[in-house]
């Protein structure tokens, strides 16, 4: 089980891969640090060749998925996972029942009892699944169609 989670998707080009790859530096202001900031283009980050790593221009939650991914001459692929910072920031956040736990066995405000070991268990899946889950599922939906819409390209179904 992974702590968070991560897509894969390959996909097919319509036009050939210079004209892909064209298109994809004419839309990305180029940024070694992936952090949002305002531009007028789609992407913000880095392309080497067929390779990049690039983050959606999207002031607010465009820096929360990063996009890595190879265009070979026909097809490609790529890889959208959570950025790391964000990734710090969740593992605090997931932490929080587990504190909650120790505090109050600390302190013994309710007395020892097992439920309590249940519900921190429920509220550790259920931040993972329901909050983190569901931002990372539509984040990564919409970072990948832009991605489609700019590169003009077909997704292969797995």
């Amino acid at each position: 089980m992974n702590i968070f989670p991560t897509k894969e998707q390959e996909f097919k080009l319509i036009d050939d891969q210079s004209e892909t790859i064209n298109r994809l530096n004419r839309r990305t202001e180029k940024s070694e640090n992936l952090t949002s900031q305002f531009t007028d283009k789609s992407f913000l980050g880095v392309i080497n060749g067929n390779e990049f790593k690039i983050i959606s221009s999207v002031i607010g939650k465009g820096a929360f998925c990063v996009m890595t991914g190879k265009i070979d001459s026909e097809s490609g692929n790529v890889k959208v996972e959570i950025h790391k910072i964000f990734r710090v920031l969740l593992s605090i956040f997931l932490c929080f029942p587990v504190i909650g736990f120790i505090a109050l066995s600390v302190t013994g405000a309710n007395g020892f009892s097992p439920i309590m070991i249940l519900v921190m268990i429920l509220q550790i899946l259920m931040i993972r699944y329901v909050f983190i889950g569901l931002a990372f599922k539509f984040i990564s939906r919409e970072s990948l169609n832009r991605l489609r819409d700019v590169l003009d390209l077909e997704w292969i179904k797995n």
